[in-house]
């Protein structure tokens, strides 16, 4: 038996469910194949490999600020250490109040890929979504309101450096670099569906095997449950514990598309998932996510928001 499952979406009764529950409540991660996306995931990792090619200028032009969290950046924070990699960040391209807030590097079709996997991963997110829901049993009232909202949702495109991403007369004053790839943590939003390279180097941690590799696997698809999964379910499925090991040899890429809940949505147990008592309180996510966010650029002195904020403390 896999620890990472792989489920065809094109078929998934033919991937065991108890298989799938087995997997979300251990650790978090399995794997999609036969999501025909196989050109388009091309497409979107060329034109990632153009833009973290480009020159140093092209993404000065767009780097993140204090006034918009979108765009470029190399000096990103988990856990209050920098990580080692550079970033691109964007929301819906199309739709939405943010649209108009994202910044576009002067990358030759670089823009079109990137609407274009948007859209292929908003709808496999929604599909993939359906496929967790199904292993929960749930009905098909809760199904409809506990949905990802593809203009909260969002992509980002990561790039792994071997060695620290800033230049060395950039670094004055700067948090210190961590000693992984990227820091454990977990997502905040529904789940997450990832492309990765070749490289490896993603590793999840499982309740029963402790650290596992999540390798590479031509032709599938990532997925991570993300903390509103692990709200919603009451603590019956996790939400995703990972890191990504250091690159000693080579660069490493990998892009996440973010699903969220709606922007103003109130995240809580899913009532028919709760037996006893809930164990968290609801809240909203855009309180959360807003938390959640603040400290990834910029080191405001404490651990970062975590839904065990929201833990009811006699559960």
């Amino acid at each position: 038996m896999d620890l990472v499952p792989v489920v065809d979406i094109r078929n998934p009764g033919a991937t065991s469910l108890d298989e799938l529950d087995r997997a979300c409540r251990q650790h978090g991660f399995f794997l999609l194949e036969g999501h025909g996306l196989d050109d388009l995931i091309d497409d979107t990792f060329a034109a990632a490999g153009r833009f973290f090619d480009a020159d140093a200028s092209v993404k000065d032009e767009i780097r993140r600020d204090a006034r918009v969290a979108l765009g470029y950046n190399d000096r990103e924070l988990t856990k209050r250490k920098r990580d080692h990699k550079e970033v691109f960040d964007f929301v819906d391209p199309t739709r939405g109040r943010a649209a108009d807030r994202n910044r576009w590097p002067d990358v030759d079709g670089f823009r079109d890929a990137m609407c274009a996997h948007y859209d292929a991963f908003s709808d496999l997110a929604v599909r993939t979504t359906e496929l967790v829901f199904a292993a929960l049993d749930l009905s098909a009232d809760a199904v409809g309101s506990h949905r990802g909202d593809r203009t909260s949702s969002h992509m980002r495109l990561n790039h792994y450096t071997v060695g620290d991403p800033v230049p060395t007369n950039e670094r004055d004053g700067l948090n210190e670099l961590a000693d992984v790839a990227l820091g454990e943590h977990t997502d905040s939003g529904v789940l997450t569906l990832l492309i990765q390279d070749a490289t490896g180097g993603l590793q999840a941690f499982s309740t029963d095997d402790g650290w596992i590799d999540v390798d590479p696997r031509p032709g599938t698809i990532v997925v991570n449950l993300a903390d509103c999964m692990q709200v919603w379910t009451n603590d019956r499925y996790r939400a995703a514990l990972h890191r990504v090991r250091p690159m000693n040899d080579t660069d490493r890429m990998s892009i996440p598309y973010f699903l969220n809940p709606a922007i103003d949505a109130i995240v809580a147990p899913v009532a028919e998932l709760v037996d006893g008592d809930p164990v968290y309180r609801s809240f909203a996510f855009r309180d959360f996510i807003n938390a959640r966010g603040a400290d990834n650029y910029a080191d405001a002195g404490v651990d970062d928001a975590q839904i065990t904020d929201y833990r009811i403390l006699n559960n």
